[in-house]
C-alpha cells in the first residue's frame, strides 16, 4: 500500500512517470489549448486554467500518493501530458471509484505511449494499492480513447453507459461511455 505524501515514479521502456516540476506547466498550457487534444473535452483551457489544474493535480498525488502523473519521454526528458488515476468528482451509478486517464500532446499520439505507460498505473493500482477494480470513461465520439481501453483489456458494458452529469442536455460530449477492469488473482 502506498503512503500518503509519498509519490512513487514509475517507468516503461519509453516513459517515466513522477511528480509534476514548474517546467511542466508551459507545456501543459500547450496541451490544455489545443483543439485537436482538447475535442472530447468540454473546451479549452486558458493558460490559467491549465496552471490550476496542475496545481490541483499536484496536490492530489501529494495527498494520495498516486494521481495524475507527469509522463516525460526517457530519451529526452519532454514532458508529453499526464496518465494515472483519479477519482471522479460527480455522482454516478459506478462512483465511488477509481479512474484511470490520460491526455497527451497532439505530437505524441499515435505512438503507444498512453497504452505503455497505462500498462504501468494499472500495475500500480492493482498491485501496490490493491484496488478490485479501475474504471476510464470518455465522450461516446471519443473513438480514440476507446481503443486504448480495449488494447488495455477494459470492457464496455452498454449498461455502463450514462449522460456525464456535468455536461447539459442536448451537449454532444454528454453521452458518455464505460470502460471497467476487474483485478484478477
Amino acid at each position: 500500500m502506498l503512503i500518503s505524501g509519498v509519490i512513487p515514479t514509475l517507468t516503461t521502456e519509453r516513459l517515466i512517470l513522477r511528480q509534476w516540476r514548474d517546467s511542466d506547466r508551459e507545456p501543459f498550457r500547450r496541451i490544455n489549448a489545443d483543439a485537436a487534444v482538447m475535442e472530447f473535452m468540454p473546451r479549452r483551457l486558458t493558460a490559467e486554467e491549465s496552471d490550476m489544474l496542475a496545481d490541483r493535480i499536484q496536490r492530489r498525488l501529494a495527498e494520495r500518493g498516486f494521481g495524475l502523473f507527469a509522463a516525460e519521454l526517457r530519451e529526452t526528458g519532454s514532458f508529453i501530458g499526464f496518465i494515472g488515476l483519479s477519482a471522479p468528482a460527480f455522482e454516478a451509478h459506478f462512483t465511488p471509484c477509481v479512474e484511470i486517464g490520460w491526455r497527451l500532446a497532439r505530437e505524441f499520439w499515435g505512438s503507444g505511449y498512453a497504452t505503455e505507460a497505462a500498462y504501468a498505473v494499472l500495475r500500480l493500482a492493482f498491485l501496490s494499492l490493491e484496488l478490485p477494480e479501475v474504471v476510464s470513461f470518455t465522450a461516446a465520439l471519443n473513438v480514440r480513447s476507446q481503443r486504448v481501453m480495449e488494447r488495455l483489456g477494459m470492457v464496455r458494458n452498454t449498461k455502463d453507459d450514462f449522460d456525464h452529469p456535468l455536461l447539459s442536455a442536448g451537449d454532444p460530449l454528454r453521452p458518455h461511455v464505460l470502460y471497467r477492469l476487474a483485478w484478477v488473482d
